[in-house]
């Protein structure tokens, strides 16, 4: 470490300091490099045993933490803590569509998620991978729709 404090990309550039595409696309970037290795892993495990088991799971929660890292970076869900402010006005219908885009997102690519698992054997090797993804969507879109209402008291995303 160098002992400067480490400061966001939004900061930088208020300062005039600019930093690289893999600087301020890190977290996207390793997230999806994490979720590789677990699929390759998961390739060439066998699903009945402790490591096969644990790369399956290790698929669904990290496509989960893929979606949350680029999806809240580009859509919004109104009255969500988990989803950025937008910016500029559009037409009625435009305008609710960007208002709730996070959460149509997440309800459009869960019916697909689901429509696989439905075609798939669900004890079959990735069909226990895609009963985990759906799991892991409920959760985002349960997530996302539970803090547009409600808070957790000292949590920084509730502070109005």
């Amino acid at each position: 470490m160098s002992g400067v404090p480490a400061a966001s990309a939004s900061q930088a550039k208020k300062r005039g300091k600019k930093h690289t595409f893999l600087y301020e696309h890190s977290l996207s970037i390793a997230s999806i490099a994490l979720l590789s290795l677990w699929i390759i892993l998961y390739v060439f495990s066998t699903p009945s045993t402790h490591f096969g088991s644990f790369f399956g799971n290790a698929i669904a929660d990290w496509s989960g933490v893929v979606v949350t890292v680029i999806a809240t970076k580009y859509l919004y869900e109104k009255g969500s803590a988990e989803s950025r402010t937008p910016k500029g006005f559009l037409g009625p219908t435009m305008e609710w569509l960007r208002d709730h885009s996070l959460s149509l997102f997440l309800i459009a690519t869960g019916v697909g998620w689901v429509v696989l698992f439905a075609k798939m054997d669900p004890n079959a090797k990735w069909g226990q991978v895609v009963g985990n993804i759906v799991s892991e969507w409920t959760q985002i879109l349960g997530l996302v729709l539970l803090t547009k209402h409600m808070i957790e008291r000292h949590s920084k995303e509730s502070r109005s």
